[in-house]
């Protein structure tokens, strides 16, 4: 994955939700994470850098299992799990993230939906 997107999608998501400082933005140990454009996004923002150790997939186990459970749900429940274009693909992942965050209950939370939690 580009450093290049890894930063846009930082940027926007730090304009959007305008953390406080002191956020700490985790991530696995991927080359575009320690990329110039991304510290100093994270710098600028007063966050802080987190990373997994190596090999210990266990560091991040709430993205591991939301990627995992991403997998399940969006591709092998689907009939027909191939997507028409890289549109169709987006549109797929930007609707599974709303219903993952809107409608789906979460155990972790009382079996809440996350956007009544947080």
């Amino acid at each position: 994955m580009p450093e290049a997107l890894v930063a846009t999608a930082l940027q926007r998501a730090l304009l959007a939700q305008r953390p406080a400082p002191g956020l700490i933005a985790h991530s696995d140990r991927g080359g575009q994470h320690v990329g110039n454009g991304y510290k100093t996004l994270l710098r600028d923002a007063k966050a802080q850098r987190s990373h997994s150790r190596r090999g210990e997939c266990y560091d991040n186990a709430q993205a591991e299992g939301l990627w995992s459970r991403l997998k399940t749900e969006l591709l092998e429940l689907r009939e027909w799990p191939v997507f028409l274009d890289l549109a169709d693909a987006q549109a797929s992942v930007a609707n599974y993230f709303d219903y993952y965050n809107h409608e789906r209950r979460h155990s972790s939370i009382g079996y809440l939906k996350p956007y009544l939690f947080h």
